[in-house]
């Protein structure tokens, strides 16, 4: 089976009101807090598999620091260097078999690439990166609503390498992990899911980005299709509350993960004991 471990990457600030759409600030206040501005705390989480047969599978990989001067509106802070990440559990970049993106917002693949010496190099050479070919097409050919989410820069480095691996349809990647595509978001955004010896554990992206944002109506400004959305996390908490598997959120400053049951009334609600807090570094 194989093994997980959960860490963040950085912080940043994002509009309470866009983060939740819809929803009035008197409801989504009581769930996630945010400053005087409205401002809310952001992760930006990944997470590294391995597997039995040793490969070291990294889901996401934060915005990275080239483009920080341009994206000052977030505010970035705490940013950690995934190099530095991997020493500390005894990896070094070059041991990095896969990189799977969920999408190509900056936030989530900026740490694919690095400058040096006035050049983009690969921050894991040896990896295949792993991206659906809808999202590929968004970064070639961005929509007017995501044109600012998009740095090809990011990825060109890995497409003139020739590690680019386009999904075209849900996969097998290892026995214990499957890349599922799933829409509303983004336009083929992937979910991955990890058979480990306990659980099934849920990287659901910005499918369901916040803890908060568990409830299917509770849809992000930022989601370019808000029906799909809808029906895309109705699809996912189903199977993760009949199955008991964990849903790890990937933005949620505070909660990490949790497992997830449903009320004879339909609403999805978490099992308690089963939520794990992150600690945010300032």
């Amino acid at each position: 089976m194989a093994t997980i471990d959960l860490f963040d990457t950085g912080y940043f600030y994002a509009d309470g009101g866009a983060m939740f759409g819809a929803i009035p600030k008197t409801a989504w206040f009581r769930k996630y807090p945010s400053d005087e501005s409205n401002a809310c705390i952001l992760a930006m989480r990944s997470l590294l598999i391995t597997t039995e047969d040793h490969r070291h599978i990294l889901i996401d990989t934060g915005a990275g620091f080239k483009h920080l001067q341009r994206l000052s509106y977030y505010r970035f802070f705490g940013l950690h260097n995934l190099t530095d990440e991997l020493s500390v559990r005894n990896l070094q970049p070059e041991d990095i078999t896969d990189v799977v993106l969920t999408h190509l917002h900056f936030d989530h693949c900026g740490f694919c690439t690095q400058e040096e010496g006035g050049k983009m190099k690969m921050t894991f050479p040896n990896a295949r990166y792993w991206v659906s070919e809808r999202q590929w097409h968004n970064l070639q050919h961005p929509n007017a609503l995501e044109k600012e989410s998009y740095f090809k820069e990011d990825m060109q480095a890995v497409e003139e390498a020739g590690k680019l691996q386009l999904l075209f349809e849900d996969l097998v990647l290892t026995p214990d992990v499957t890349l599922r595509l799933f829409d509303g978001h983004t336009a083929g955004q992937i979910v991955p899911y990890i058979r480990t010896a306990n659980e099934t554990v849920v990287f659901a992206g910005d499918v369901i980005p916040l803890f908060a944002s568990i409830s299917p109506e509770w849809i992000s400004a930022y989601d370019i299709a808000p029906l799909t959305s809808y029906e895309e996390k109705c699809r996912l908490l189903e199977q993760a509350v009949q199955e008991q598997q964990r849903i790890v959120f990937c933005h949620d400053a505070y909660t990490q993960a949790a497992c997830i049951k449903k009320t004879e009334s339909g609403l999805y609600l978490p099992i308690r004991e089963s939520i794990q807090k992150a600690v945010i570094q300032v």
